[in-house]
């Protein structure tokens, strides 16, 4: 409640919380500034800027445990357009010119008003109180132009507050399009639209809430209603706000915009979830009391919303997905700056064994810390009340730990983007088998749970339930599936996801997969991407289609039919970079030695070193996608990637490959356009050993990777090639790893 009001017959703050759970006061800083002035100093002496500071501040820091946010009516007094460099010179003068006024003190003066704003962010910030600043329409006496919140941009963009909380007020009406934007690209503005409920037509109040929600995150936007001297306020502002929640939120499921269930997520946002964290309201133990005596126990604040635990994933260099899991509490206070301790040795584990492999360089001594990287989080669709972030690999926060997967991508992405001004784009076919278990002289066996052909529609039909539930999860996350069919091999299945910048891509790729194996176990089924699941069938792949684009547009492909093959030179020189090196980098995308096991001739998994057209059979494949101009090629497809691959560390290793067929200039070879002839073609290598004696020969690497990522590496493919080597039957087990 703010406490700056003062009026007739008005109760005071301890009546209230007889009616309501908790009843929280907010300050405002004029009213306290004024209230101050009005009095004379003990002394008999005048006030002075520093003994009004020292008695303003002192007054906010006193009363700082006691409330839940300050309020600033600048917008009323002399508009938003706040300097952030105001001086101590200029605020004195101020100061001076308001004493001169009569009493009761009203604060006029733009450099004292400043002065005030900035001293009482400063407390807030320091008190970790948010700030409520009236925003938009309002009395006669504003300045409307003056109330635009573009105005406060020099104070968002001030590094003194970037850990400040702002709220805008009131909706910022009629600039409601300029706040969303404000919301969308400084993290410490969050908007709030009461008085623009009830206040404008049912039109307004409709529109208003569209245009916040245009580019403001929903978590950023809350409700209140800003009821005021007349109860029939509270009422109005409680119904109206609802209906054209409603309303919009509707709007947003018919549009395609939201699901049903999120759109049910946002509404308990904006009403009530998103102020509980931006006040930090604490319900534990509340009690409502009227005359029945009747009482309310309230959920306590950190089970207030459905998020309990939040993991933090990351993918080892061994290909397998890995999480800690932190209570939200936890993870808000704490983990979100600092992250989480990880043993150095869980960088070097393999895919047999929960242990680092000798000569990795890794073992027990040393710790790094696992940071999230919050641009990436996002709510578990199959388990609502939890969310999932991935995390980097630290040193200390900022500073990457040099065997950081998602760091390695980004280190050779940056050096494309600087040498080259290009940025590689990628999007990930998934294949992966849906087993169902059965019980066969009492030992457990995984078996397809279904037999049908190649794109048959019975065996979409037999999944649909976990394909819709997968595909409508992806969709919640941001995440494009572009198609799903049957695969060629027993119970399997692909699907297709949008293309976009390839560090994004590989986030992607790894949200995929969780949600494919969490969906099908919720289901009953045991889904796995493992390069071959069973020797006598087909293997699954996880083709990875790549572009370059340079200021927004593919220039992979050339600029027009001219162009042999319909690729610009930078893309054919790019593309025989990772055909040259191909051998080399393959312990990168097919890491494991079954990974061999599908790579083999008749399969369209390139078992040649050869590039081709359409060819299904060559390892590296131009394509023309629908919607492609006739005569030109818009990517190219590695058919060598597999789903035990990391993808990062993949991803990172062809772009170090065609960096190097760039900055060389390789050519790019005729194609082979028909099916590989073994005679005339150097097969690809026929194991994880052959593949990694190519790496051991490869010295390009080390300047991209870094030689401590790449020894792990190795070590760890060592390790694979001699554990499977002396247990044939061991990598049966993998189904439960990938």
């Amino acid at each position: 409640m703010d406490d700056g009001f003062e009026l007739d017959k008005m109760h005071d703050i301890e009546w209230h919380k007889s009616f309501v759970p908790l009843v929280g006061r907010i300050l405002r800083i004029e009213k306290v500034a004024e209230e101050i002035l009005d009095q004379d100093l003990p002394d008999g002496s005048c006030w002075t800027l520093d003994s009004f500071t020292k008695a303003f501040v002192s007054k906010l820091k006193s009363v700082a445990g006691e409330i839940y946010g300050l309020k600033s009516i600048a917008a009323y007094r002399s508009g938003l357009e706040i300097n952030t460099n105001v001086t101590n010179q200029d605020a004195e003068e101020g100061l001076g010119q308001v004493l001169l006024a009569r009493k009761p003190v009203r604060i006029a003066n733009k450099n004292l008003i400043d002065y005030i704003f900035l001293q009482s962010l400063d407390v807030a910030q320091s008190y970790d109180l948010p700030m409520q600043i009236h925003t938009g329409f309002g009395d006669k006496d504003l300045d409307m132009r003056l109330a635009n919140p573009l105005h406060l941009r020099s104070v968002f963009e001030d590094k003194r507050y970037s850990k400040s909380r702002i709220v805008l007020l009131h909706a910022s009406y009629p600039f409601s399009r300029e706040a969303s934007y404000l919301a969308s690209v400084y993290p410490q503005v969050y908007l709030d639209f009461g008085l623009a409920i009830p206040k404008l037509s049912v039109h307004g109040m409709i529109s208003s809430l569209k245009e916040l929600l245009e580019l403001a995150p929903i978590n950023k936007v809350m409700f209140s209603t800003d009821g005021c001297i007349f109860p029939e306020t509270f009422y109005l502002g409680a119904k109206k706000s609802r209906e054209v929640v409603f309303s919009v939120l509707r709007d947003s499921c018919l549009d395609g915009d939201l699901t049903v269930p999120e759109a049910v997520e946002a509404a308990k946002g904006i009403l009530a979830r998103n102020s509980i964290h931006f006040y930090k309201i604490n319900l534990a133990n509340s009690v409502i009391s009227s005359d029945n005596n009747l009482q309310l126990n309230v959920i306590d604040d950190d089970l207030e919303t459905d998020v309990s635990f939040i993991r933090i994933m990351w993918v080892d260099n061994s290909g397998q997905h890995r999480c800690r899991a932190v209570p939200r509490k936890r993870f808000n206070d704490f983990v979100s700056k600092n992250g989480v301790g990880l043993a150095f040795a869980t960088m070097g584990m393999t895919s047999f064994l929960d242990g680092p492999a000798a000569g990795s360089g890794l073992g027990a001594v040393g710790e790094t810390r696992l940071t999230p990287d919050l641009s990436t989080k996002r709510r578990i669709p199959w388990s609502k009340e939890d969310e999932m972030v991935l995390g980097d690999l630290n040193v200390k926060p900022g500073q990457a730990w040099e065997y950081c997967p998602r760091d390695a991508l980004r280190r050779v992405s940056k050096i494309l983007k600087d040498e080259f001004n290009l940025v590689m784009n990628a999007g990930f076919e998934n294949e992966f088998f849906l087993l169902k278990s059965i019980t066969r002289e009492g030992k457990e066996e995984w078996i397809p749970f279904d037999s049908s052909p190649y794109c048959s529609s019975s065996a979409f039909d037999a999944a649909t339930p976990v394909l819709r539930e997968v595909a409508s999860a992806l969709h919640s996350m941001g995440i494009p599936v572009e198609q799903l069919h049957a695969e060629a091999g027993k119970g399997q299945f692909e699907l297709v996801l949008g293309h976009t910048i390839c560090t994004k891509s590989a986030d992607n790729l790894v949200y995929t997969r969780e949600t494919v194996r969490a969906i099908a176990r919720k289901h009953g089924l045991l889904a796995t991407f493992i390069p071959k699941y069973k020797l006598d069938d087909l293997g699954s792949g996880c083709h990875v289609h790549l572009s370059l684009w340079q200021n927004g547009k593919n220039v992979f492909m050339a600029s027009d039919g001219s162009s042999k093959y319909g690729i610009s030179t930078l893309g054919k020189e790019f593309m025989a970079g990772v055909l040259y090196h191909l051998p080399s980098i393959l312990p990168f995308v097919a890491p494991l030695p079954s990974s061999y096991d599908r790579l083999q001739p008749n399969t369209w998994s390139g078992a040649y070193l050869f590039w081709g057209n359409e060819n299904k059979e060559a390892p590296l494949r131009a394509t023309s996608p629908p919607g492609t101009p006739g005569g030109l090629t818009s990517n190219f497809e590695v058919k060598s990637f597999d789903g035990s691959a990391n993808p990062y560390l993949g991803l990172a290793a062809i772009i170090s490959a065609g960096i190097d067929g760039l900055r060389r200039h390789l050519s790019l070879p005729e194609p082979v356009d028909t099916d590989p002839n073994p005679e005339n073609l150097q097969r690809l290598p026929i194991s994880l050993s052959e593949s990694l004696e190519a790496l051991h020969k490869a010295d390009f690497l080390e300047e991209f990777i870094g030689d401590k990522l790449l020894t792990c590496i190795k070590a760890i493919r060592k390790a694979e090639i001699d554990h499977y080597s002396e247990n044939k039957e061991a990598y049966k087990q993998l189904i439960h790893r990938y």
